[in-house]
């Protein structure tokens, strides 16, 4: 079984954020977890608000929970709301189905854990998580 490690982790934070200053941004939080879903690492820029943080990682367990990208999730969300409203509760508040968080694959194929981010828009969030994940090596879904 692979893991993520905290090297990779950390490569994937520094090349998101770097992403997320070269396009200005506003300030990130960003969560990445582990292939078990736990925390791995989390990041709080300056001046970004500490309900970020809660988003960014709503967001990556969401999307390992599901194993699917959030901007999947925000989609199904809409065909079926009492569903996705429900989880959310379910999960302790850990579900947030908005766009911004990917699952990270090895390239073995195999889900070594997610990441999400919060600050800019979903597209924004998405966008830097991706960056993140090539600059390490690594792939998404």
């Amino acid at each position: 079984m692979e893991t993520l490690t905290l090297d990779q982790a950390n490569r994937i934070a520094t090349a998101a954020l770097g992403a997320a200053r070269r396009d200005r941004l506003r300030p990130m939080s960003l969560v990445v977890l582990d292939e078990a879903g736990h925390v791995k690492l989390v990041t709080r820029e300056d001046g970004a608000t500490q309900l970020r943080t809660d988003i960014a990682q709503g967001k990556a367990a969401a999307a390992f929970g599901m194993g699917v990208n959030t901007r999947t999730l925000h989609e199904r969300a809409s065909g079926n709301p009492v569903f996705f409203n429900a989880i959310g509760p379910a999960s302790g508040g850990k579900f947030i189905a908005q766009t911004g968080a990917v699952v990270i694959v090895a390239a073995s194929g195999q889900v070594v854990g997610a990441i999400g981010a919060s600050g800019g828009t979903g597209d924004e969030d998405e966008a830097i998580c991706i960056e993140g994940l090539r600059a390490a090596g690594l792939a998404h879904r």
